[in-house]
């Protein structure tokens, strides 16, 4: 089973911009509270819009390590 990519928001650098919420093409974030949540981490792709886009450095996208398949011989 391949792992999950990890999507980390720091709450307390969040300021409630709604970039990423915008920018996801997998809807992988909700607004609550004026901060940014996560509710769906296992669609994330690690495309790392929302990384590279948060003003604030608020969130981390940690890319799953994928096992790489032997060839047989």
């Amino acid at each position: 089973m391949d792992e999950i990519n990890k999507v980390i928001v720091n709450e307390a650098w969040c300021k409630g911009c709604e970039i990423c919420v915008k920018v996801c093409p997998k809807d992988v974030f909700v607004m609550e509270n004026f901060v940014a949540k996560v509710i769906r981490m296992e669609d994330c792709t690690a495309c790392l819009l929302c990384e590279q886009l948060c003003p604030d450095f608020a969130i981390v996208i940690e890319a799953a390590k994928k096992e790489k398949k032997k060839a047989s011989a």
